[in-house]
């Protein structure tokens, strides 16, 4: 009798190690395919950042019970750790563990075994043919199902407003980074130290490079920042402070205000990047409507991530066409719709593709939409696991709602003032545990 065929899971960051241990103890055999050469290869890029939740909030149950017997010792769960804190403490020891994590394995392709994506013929009873990039050579690994949790994190949205770069965005690739960076690092320092940074977006990125910035300026004269802002007013751009339910987002919060209030930074809203050009030895970025912030030296680029789904190119999907998000998910996390981090239940049901055993899950699954936690993924997993192993009813068994920001009101609005038209559009679901996740910075 042959070996039955693994689950191929994409990525060995925080949601595929779990998705791993989860399939685990449903006796599920799997195979993790990471393209770094560590597990958590992509949140040890953001090391240096610390993240909202503490330690509680960021380990998997499955895994938790896998890393117990091996003498794992667990971190505070009062802490919050940084991400390499996060990648050391717990996703090596729980690759380790696990020990079917492959590195330096790159997924290029995913396909049905001898079937591109228009034939329809044996689709279905075809087992999936993972195309991977190895020091040693391309090979093709059969599969009985695979999931998908490469993240977002090597897809940058870029400066320009209309989702392309801007013009000249690429040529002054050298002045413009698009990571929250490390200023404890002596070269990052020099960087930034003394000059006029332009920093673009709003999200909690942006809200840590703000505050970073301000500190910096504080110690290093003549270190100015711009603040680049799509929207029209700043709105709800700050959060909930005090009422956010994950204490840590709501502090950073207040810390970027009181920055974006200091003489430190100067706010340009309603700045739609369209160029950014030489000024004489230095960079000037222009707006669509011609406003002109120059004299730049450096600029942080901060708004967001998309999802690579060139490797998706031969499997059939079911996306939402504007959040490239799975369709039945999509009106849950829509960001034109919902700020307040409440998210419905979901699980496999919501995640299923029309390939059936391929799922897109962890920050993945959010397509372009933002605020993805942890424990959203924990739960993602849970249940396609329970799916795949043919355990329906436990797989419909989904407890999620997400720690609220103390805001509510659509995060997308394009001409309007968000005051103007904010609503009670999210209000928590009854009868719901509140848990209180993480978030990838």
């Amino acid at each position: 009798m042959s070996e039955p065929l693994p689950v191929i899971v994409i990525g060995a960051g925080p949601v595929g190690l779990a998705a791993a241990a989860h399939l685990r103890e449903r006796d599920l055999p799997a195979r993790v395919l990471e393209q770094g050469a560590t597990a958590g290869a992509a949140v040890r890029d953001w090391g240096h950042v610390r993240l909202f939740s503490p330690w509680s909030e960021l380990v998997d149950p499955a895994a938790r019970r896998l890393l117990e017997p091996t003498g794992w010792a667990a971190p505070d769960p009062e802490r919050y750790p940084t991400g390499a804190g996060w990648a050391a403490d717990y996703l090596q020891p729980l690759a380790d563990a696990l020990g079917v994590v492959e590195y330096d394995a790159r997924v290029t392709g995913v396909a049905r075994a001898g079937r591109d994506l228009v034939v329809d013929a044996g689709r279905d009873d075809a087992p999936y043919a993972v195309h991977v990039a190895t020091p040693g050579g391309a090979e093709v690994v059969a599969a009985r199902a695979v999931v998908d949790a490469s993240g977002t994190w090597s897809t940058a949205n870029p400066l320009g407003a209309d989702g392309y770069p801007a013009l000249g965005e690429v040529e002054h690739a050298d002045r413009i980074a698009y990571r929250i960076p490390d200023l404890a690092d002596p070269a990052a320092r020099d960087r930034y130290a003394g000059k006029h940074v332009v920093v673009a977006g709003t999200g909690a990125s942006a809200k840590t490079v703000l505050v970073a910035l301000a500190a910096l300026a504080q110690e290093a004269p003549g270190t100015r920042v711009s603040w680049l802002v799509r929207r029209p007013g700043l709105g709800h751009t700050f959060g909930g402070g005090a009422e956010d339910q994950l204490a840590a987002r709501g502090a950073l919060g207040d810390r970027a205000r009181a920055a974006a209030q200091s003489d430190l930074v100067t706010t340009r809203t309603g700045f739609r990047a369209a160029r950014v050009e030489a000024d004489g030895d230095r960079l000037a970025v222009v707006a669509e409507d011609g406003q002109r912030v120059g004299q730049v030296d450096e600029v942080v680029v901060t708004t967001g991530f998309r999802p690579d789904l060139g490797f998706l190119s031969e499997v059939r999907l079911d996306l939402d066409p504007a959040l490239q998000a799975p369709t039945r998910l999509a009106p849950l996390i829509d960001p034109n719709v919902h700020s307040c981090g409440t998210v419905y239940p979901h699980g496999a049901a919501e995640l299923a593709q029309p390939e059936a055993g391929l799922y897109v899950v962890g920050m993945k699954s959010y397509g372009r939409a933002p605020t993805f936690l942890a424990l959203t993924g924990f739960e993602q997993v849970r249940s396609v696991a329970a799916t795949l192993a043919g355990d329906h009813e436990d797989a419909a068994r989904v407890e999620l709602v997400l720690p609220e920001t103390g805001v509510c009101g659509g995060a997308g609005l394009f001409d309007e003032e968000e005051s103007a038209a904010s609503g009670g559009c999210c209000a928590p679901a009854q009868g719901e545990v509140l848990t209180v996740g993480s978030s990838r910075c």
